[in-house]
């Protein structure tokens, strides 16, 4: 039974809300019971010098002499009405397994309430120092803040066998700490030259110069590990020089533009570092803080070696690659908990091929491509070209501000559909004509490799921090020479390319589009045509949605040989025909111009000036 009794005992020295009940009740002596080896102590009546807890040997962890000897005092004055054994939940220590004692001890306290030379308290100033902070996810704020607000004084001191020592003298007469700037010189110079376990070592006089060893007391307490957690941001962004042993210039970075760690650390790093950094500098040692949560199974399970369900983060990137294993980090919420596994990441892998094909592709569209044949001229690009520096434009705003704020989902995934939608269902298919058949110094094959390339120079500067390996090997591909991708910067974007009536346009035809690829897959699956260049559409719909196809040509969108365009009705209605031409050799599509240069017979116009162009150049 959890409930208990409700008959408790009051021990004000060995428990904290005990002491707190009995501080409350106006009681300010704690009286001492057990003594750090787990005695009583010489003063107490009856049983002065037995031990509770054993603390040497094989014994060490049992029940000493003291409790039978209580019983046996409670018996013979007729107060104990009942004795047994009971199982229950009790502390202990987690190296030995043994059980422990509380004890209340004197110990140091950094007070959270008094004034600092600022006039405010260190409370106050942490929480001004919360507020100036950036926390990424924002919720964090609320946590350490929460957190600040409720806490107690910060108790610095712990008596252990090593440590950081706490290094301070205390005057027997008065109790105070020694405040001498000599001896401080002196104690920071020992241990600068033989490591702080001289404190433990050195004798007294060492240090106190002309004060009296025998008038004060060394502390031997060391500091909590959370205070030495708390003051890495000294020794880590502090300027370093050849005073501190130094070789070089380093410059200061305080305080840090970001600190980065799991979401428990709202009560430790987080904390100890924010609360050091307001003591000693007045404000926190960090412009921001980012919490990540934890990696668990594909099952939502935590990861436990003898479970058999954990995952190497090595046999990862031996298997499928460091990129693999980069890039299902920035997929994955990190404010939250993460799963792993084999289902998983073979999502990513699915993810990971789109953008190295596009990628890839784009490597082979722009063989050869130089600053000769870009088009400077935005007005000369066509309308689809305008579309994808729009969408260029739209997503390098994007893209930044997620990158500023930590949001790597929101480069990925933005990005993954621009390859996914914009470039390979529609831009790569649609200009695979005319990239592959147009002569090499018309406008619009001018014009699509100058997109492309502004397209490759962005997705290796945009992909770069997430997938450094792979945007590197296509950016050495390509230019062997121009040093690395990863030490670009992402290329600025004109604000001309903001062109939101060609991407209200470009919406406009997807939506004929898809009615026609659809009515095109039903034509081919009744084997009415054999592919979308054996095809004709006759496309009727109202003029609103007819309208964004002015100036365009239709059969080049839908990728057919021809298409007609029909004003009328309430929705869109497509018409498959074949289209009843000979066959370009070349482009493979069906046209009325097949034949009509007599140089090549079996080309269309087109093809044929663009194989002249090519014959020429070729000598």
């Amino acid at each position: 039974d959890d409930a208990g009794t409700g008959f408790v005992h009051t021990a004000p020295g060995h428990g904290a809300d005990d002491f707190e009940v009995w501080k409350a009740h106006g009681h300010h002596e704690v009286p001492d019971t057990v003594d750090p080896d787990g005695a009583y102590y010489p003063g107490v009546p009856l049983f002065a010098g037995l031990k509770v807890l054993e603390t040497e040997g094989k014994k060490t962890g049992k029940f000493g002499p003291a409790n039978g000897a209580v019983m046996e005092k409670l018996i013979e004055a007729s107060n104990l009405l009942a004795r047994g054994r009971i199982e229950h939940t009790y502390p202990h220590s987690w190296r030995s397994k043994a059980p422990v004692i509380f004890r209340n001890t004197p110990q140091w306290f950094i007070r959270m309430d008094q004034p600092l030379k600022s006039g405010d308290t260190l409370r106050e100033t942490a929480l001004a120092s919360i507020d100036a902070t950036a926390f990424h996810p924002d919720q964090g704020r609320n946590r350490i803040r929460s957190m600040v607000e409720g806490r107690p004084d910060w108790l610095v001191s712990r008596q252990r066998a090593w440590g950081t020592p706490l290094a301070m003298f205390i005057d027997k007469q008065t109790g105070q700490p020694l405040h001498d700037p000599e001896v401080d010189a002196r104690i920071v110079k020992a241990v600068a030259e033989g490591g702080a376990d001289v404190w433990f070592t050195a004798p007294d006089s060492d240090f106190l110069g002309a004060h009296d060893p025998a008038r004060f007391e060394k502390v031997e307490d060391i500091l909590d590990v959370w205070f030495d957690s708390g003051s890495t941001h000294a020794f880590t962004l502090d300027p370093r020089t050849a005073e501190h042993g130094y070789v070089g210039d380093r410059p200061a970075h305080w305080p840090a533009d970001l600190y980065l760690e799991g979401s428990d650390q709202h009560r430790g790093w987080f904390q100890s570092s924010l609360l050091e950094g307001c003591g000693t500098r007045g404000r926190a040692p960090f412009k921001a803080v980012l919490t990540h949560g934890f990696t668990l199974d594909e099952n939502g399970e935590k990861m436990s070696k003898s479970r058999g369900n954990t995952t190497d983060p090595l046999t990862i990137i031996k298997e499928s690659g460091a990129d693999i294993l980069r890039l299902w980090v920035a997929l994955v919420d990190y404010s939250d908990d993460q799963r792993i596994g084999k289902q998983i990441l073979q999502t990513t892998v699915d993810a990971y091929r789109k953008l190295r094909n596009t990628v890839r592709y784009l490597l082979g569209a722009l063989a050869g491509f130089d600053e000769a044949e870009r088009l400077t001229d935005y007005e000369q690009m066509p309308p689809l070209e305008q579309f994808i520096l729009h969408r260029l434009w739209e997503l390098d705003g994007q893209v930044r501000k997620a990158y500023e704020e930590y949001r790597f989902q929101d480069v990925v995934r933005p990005v993954l559909e621009f390859c996914s939608g914009d470039l390979s269902a529609l831009y790569f298919d649609i200009r695979k004509d005319a990239l592959y058949c147009d002569r090499p110094d018309s406008i619009r094959r001018r014009a699509c490799r100058t997109v492309m390339d502004e397209v490759f120079a962005r997705l290796t500067a945009w992909l770069a921090p997430l997938t450094p390996f792979t945007m590197e090997e296509a950016w050495t591909t390509r230019f062997p020479e121009g040093g690395s991708n990863c030490a670009r910067v992402i290329p600025a974007t004109p604000d001309h390319w903001c062109n939101p009536a060609e991407a209200e346009r470009w919406a406009g035809v997807e939506t004929v589009l898809a009615a026609v690829n659809e009515a095109l897959e039903a034509a081919r699956r009744d084997k009415v045509i054999g592919g979308a260049l054996d095809a004709w559409p006759t496309v009727t719909a109202p003029a609103a949605l007819l309208a964004p196809f002015e100036g365009l040509d239709a059969a080049e969108v839908f990728r057919t040989s021809g298409a007609e365009i029909v004003s009328g009705g309430e929705a869109v209605v497509v018409v498959v025909k074949t289209a009843d031409f000979a066959k370009c050799a070349r482009s493979w599509r069906r046209v009325p111009d097949v034949g009509s240069d007599p140089a090549y017979p079996e080309l269309s116009a087109r093809d044929a000036d663009a194989v002249r162009v090519w014959d020429a150049a070729q000598g």
